[in-house]
């Protein structure tokens, strides 16, 4: 662990400005600096820096938060990640917490099998490039596959020679233990020699999101021997298959941008649509897609489109692995290729353009592309037609969201030409797992008038107010009178945070949004820990990024105000009516609170849901509820 002083000291060193600034063009604009999103495509800027509060803040897409943030979403690196890759640029020394003696030890391992690794992808690099073996067999054949130099040297393909000990006996001589080339997998140790696992292939090293080389595929270019055509590292320390995208740290930027990832099955199909221009596109590697790489995937996007061969094998291809995806609340299409080409060959055969313009045109939504291939192979059959819809009604039972289900099921009715309701009550029996006899029908809500929910108003603007003036004015005093038990007026002073804390906790009042909850939670845990406020930069310095995310959205201004007093007209600043502003925000929220509660009421006597024997209470409390509201009206000028 990374100690709190130091990660203080990187917080206060890093200046959103230099971060930001090394990977977005900043221009000067008033007191901020403005840029085109790194996160979105945009022509327009709206991408806001704040050197003065520490923050940045996309208008368009609504990305936000501090230096760390930026490095995290940008670079995709955990929050430890990031915190190192700041300590590193600004020369800050990270000195971690003691680790146990096998920790160190393992830890000592990993990276020796990192090194290795990497030794391994420069040496396959040097060999494609400046050897005559490598540049006669291995760069012959990628040019052959229509792959430019360019496009080679970007993912670092390389050739292993055909000898069968040429790495081992480069890396033992360089000084690499016998032990790490063997847990990596690049040396197999047997009797009295040591044989490569790759000798005689292409070499496509695998990376982590960081860049790191994890493992390795080789291709074999012979066609008369008795091998399997790829091959690929074994499990590791460092390469847990299931868990890796190949491809994926060079297409991370471009799924964020395009909100949206391209899965293809192999590594030449990755590098085939990189080189034509389309880059948020990664590879399962020729195996079964993992629920480990739908993470993976999900953390950039909740939109996938499967690129797949046009011919019947690969048509079923293209529906294995989807229910995982569509398990794990994805959105799935399918986009298959004329017949006789696949990703690899149809990005050489077209411009960039046409490329893009067919994936995007082609792509189907995947139960429309289940519903219209298995209706082809159905036909008329009525037994067929009966296993194809609950098929199509397994796979729709799959999908956590019930909105998206009840649009699927709509939808695939219309294309299979049967009652909605047949539909329904399919996904319903998939999703319950009972028989047909046990299974009630789905109940389809078409309007909200057929709601049983009680009514919710939305308080997310009351709560955001009290938010912003709990983060930005949280420390400022402000002034009160008040008449003690003699009758006497004293005075007193109070922070706007412990106003705002007694006033609601007084009345037992939470908040309702989760990230607004959670700031204020936090306000109070710190106060409990330090007998002090917070101040506005503990939260724009928070660990927790949705915090920073949601406090940098509280302190971004799309629009900058004119500056009124050089033309002499002088408007009241937020600091000098604080105590009228926030008095008024607790009361508003008070109030909405207040009507939250009465809907709810109401609901109950609507439905019938007041007990008999609690009706008396519950009709005095609605009475009093009421009564609050007219008065608080009152106090906002409202007219009752």
């Amino acid at each position: 662990m990374i100690p709190k002083e130091t990660i203080d000291l990187i917080f206060e060193t890093a200046r959103i400005d230099e971060v930001v600034g090394d990977f977005v063009h900043l221009k000067k604009r008033g007191v901020n600096l403005l840029g085109n999103c790194p996160f979105h495509d945009e022509k327009t800027p709206s991408f806001t820096v704040s050197p003065a509060k520490g923050i940045y803040k996309c208008f368009g897409c609504g990305k936000g938060g501090n230096s760390v943030n930026f490095v995290m979403d940008h670079e995709h690196f955990t929050y430890p990640e990031a915190l190192k890759y700041l300590a590193s640029k600004y020369n800050i020394f990270i000195e971690e917490t003691v680790r146990t003696p096998e920790q160190e030890e393992a830890a000592n391992d990993r990276e020796s099998m990192f090194i290795v690794s990497n030794t391994a992808n420069e040496y396959f690099q040097e060999q494609l490039f400046n050897t005559d073996e490598g540049r006669a067999i291995g760069l012959s054949y990628f040019k052959e596959r229509g792959f430019r130099e360019e496009t080679l040297k970007k993912f670092q393909l390389g050739f292993s020679p055909e000898k069968s000990d040429a790495f081992s006996t480069y890396a033992l001589k360089e000084g690499y233990k016998i032990e790490f080339l063997e847990k990596t997998g690049l040396t197999i140790p047997k009797e009295s020699r040591n044989y490569d696992r790759f000798h005689g292939r292409v070499m496509f090293p695998i990376r982590s999101l960081s860049g790191r080389v994890l493992g390795f595929g080789g291709r074999i270019l012979k066609s008369n021997v008795k091998a399997a055509k790829y091959l690929n590292s074994p499990e590791s320390e460092i390469y847990h298959k299931s868990k890796v995208l190949y491809g994926m740290y060079y297409a991370k930027n471009g799924i964020v941008k395009k909100n949206r990832c391209l899965l293809v099955e192999g590594y030449t199909d990755v590098i085939s649509m990189h080189q034509a221009g389309i880059e948020n596109v990664v590879a399962s590697s020729g195996t079964s897609l993992t629920i480990d790489q739908i993470k993976l995937v999900k953390r950039f996007t909740n939109n996938i489109t499967l690129l797949f061969d046009g011919d019947a094998a690969g048509l079923k291809a293209a529906l294995r692995g989807v229910n995982l995806i569509l398990e794990a609340g994805l959105n799935v299409k399918i986009v298959t290729f004329p017949d006789g080409e696949d990703p690899d060959s149809y990005p050489k055969k077209v411009s960039s353009e046409a490329l893009e313009d067919y994936i995007e045109t082609q792509a189907k939504d995947f139960i429309e592309f289940k519903c219209s291939l298995l209706l082809e192979e159905a036909k008329e059959d009525p037994i067929k037609r009966a296993e194809l819809i609950k098929d199509v009604a397994a796979t729709i039972a799959l999908i956590p969201d019930h909105i998206a289900r009840t649009v699927y099921a709509q939808t695939s009715s219309k294309i299979l030409g049967i009652e909605e309701q047949v539909v329904f009550t399919s996904i319903e029996q998939a999703r319950s797992g009972k028989s047909t006899s046990q299974a009630k029908p789905m109940q389809v809500v078409s309007s909200p008038k057929q709601s049983a929910k009680p009514l919710v108003l939305n308080t997310n603007l009351e709560e955001s107010t009290l938010i912003r003036l709990l983060v930005v004015y949280g420390t400022h005093s402000l002034h009160f009178e008040y008449v003690n038990e003699e009758e006497e007026t004293e005075e007193t002073n109070i922070t706007t945070t412990e106003f705002i804390l007694s006033e609601l906790n007084e009345d037992d009042i939470e908040f309702t949004h989760p990230i607004y909850s959670k700031v204020y939670d936090e306000i109070e845990t710190y106060i409990q820990e330090n007998s002090a406020v917070p101040s506005q930069k503990f939260f724009i310095h928070h660990h927790n990024p949705e915090i920073t995310e949601a406090v940098s959205e509280l302190l971004s201004d799309k629009h900058q105000l004119s500056d009124w007093a050089k033309k002499e007209i002088f408007v009241p600043t937020e600091t000098e009516k604080l105590k009228e502003i926030v008095v008024e925000a607790v009361i508003r929220f008070k109030s909405k609170q207040v009507k939250l509660k009465i809907d709810g009421m109401l609901q109950q006597m609507k439905n019938n849901e007041v007990p008999e024997n609690g009706r008396t209470d519950f009709m005095s409390n609605f009475q009093k509820l009421n009564e609050l509201s007219k008065f608080i009206d009152k106090e906002l000028g409202r007219e009752c």
